[in-house]
């Protein structure tokens, strides 16, 4: 009787042993999953961060021509043969060196300093004329978030935004030029007949002018009256299939002053999104509230195993 129970006492301690070792092994697991995920999603975080960092327009920040001292773009330039000028847009975070190769593809995944880097450039269309001489140039660009590239074109799309935004400034490498944007367009991205850069027969410049207003979803007169060379910012869009916007601009000899200089103040991470907008936050967090969750309930079993 005594041995019956010795038995049983030590089978039921065998088991108790077992289940505390499954138990153990299964928390480690959990822990080795939750320290994968913080990891994982630390690492995915910053690498998503820092496709924005390089896209930042202070990446570029020390080669910006200054009033007439451009040697700073000079020394670009000596980087990288293609950089032909620079674009800036008052009031945003547009404020680029320009670039331009012998196809429209190039740029796409390069950076202004020729490597590979998934933002790209601020490119001009091969047919045009890099010192911008013709009726109407095209400069490319992509849409991102955390305000940089182009990805503040389409805010041009609220009716207040574009009244508000009205100028800008381009530097061809020679000489500064302003910018009066006039018109925000919505079009397609196969659309030939805005997709045409550098047109030279004047009745296609008036029939070209024209179909840019009628696809335009805002408009306004400039100053100068005259609509004899100007830019298209292109850059893609999300609410259509091959959708983009298009920010067009006349050019002036005129470079008008930045009403919004006054008002900038660039905080050092006002571009980046805080952790909280991140979707592996969240799964961080989750991991966290289930290991949580899984200590609590070893620690209640240790305490009914005792008592």
């Amino acid at each position: 009787m005594k041995k019956s129970l010795l038995k049983e006492v030590s089978y039921e301690r065998l088991v108790r042993q077992g289940i505390r070792l499954l138990e153990g092994i299964i928390t480690s697991m959990v822990l080795l999953l939750f320290l994968g995920c913080i990891a994982f999603g630390g690492y995915a975080m910053w690498d998503s961060n820092q496709l924005y960092v390089d896209a930042d327009t202070t990446q570029y920040e020390q080669y910006k021509p200054k009033d007439k001292d451009t040697r700073s773009f000079t020394e670009l330039k000596a980087i990288n043969k293609d950089v032909i000028g620079w674009l800036s847009v008052y009031g945003t975070n547009i404020d680029y060196p320009l670039v331009q190769a012998e196809d429209n593809e190039t740029y796409v995944n390069t950076s202004v300093t020729g490597e590979q880097m998934l933002s790209g450039s601020i490119f001009l269309d091969y047919r045009n004329q890099p010192d911008f001489s013709d009726f109407n140039s095209i400069i490319y660009g992509h849409h991102m978030s955390n305000q940089v590239m182009f990805g503040e074109i389409g805010d041009f799309q609220d009716e207040l935004y574009f009244k508000e935004h009205r100028y800008g400034k381009l530097y061809d490498g020679q000489q500064e030029y302003g910018i009066e944007f006039f018109a925000f367009i919505e079009a397609d991205a196969y659309d030939k007949s805005v997709y045409a850069p550098a047109i030279t027969e004047t009745d296609r410049q008036q029939e070209y002018l024209a179909g840019l207003f009628e696809k335009a979803l805002h408009t306004r007169e400039i100053e100068t009256g005259r609509l004899d060379r100007f830019v298209l910012l292109s850059t893609c869009t999300s609410s259509a299939t091959n959708g983009r916007h298009i920010l067009v601009g006349q050019l002036s000899d005129k470079v008008y002053d930045d009403p919004f200089l006054k008002e900038r103040i660039v905080g050092a991470f006002e571009n980046v999104d805080g952790f909280w907008t991140q979707p592996l936050f969240w799964v961080f967090i989750t991991v966290l509230v289930f290991a949580d969750m899984w200590l609590v309930v070893k620690r209640c079993r240790e305490r009914k195993e005792k008592t």
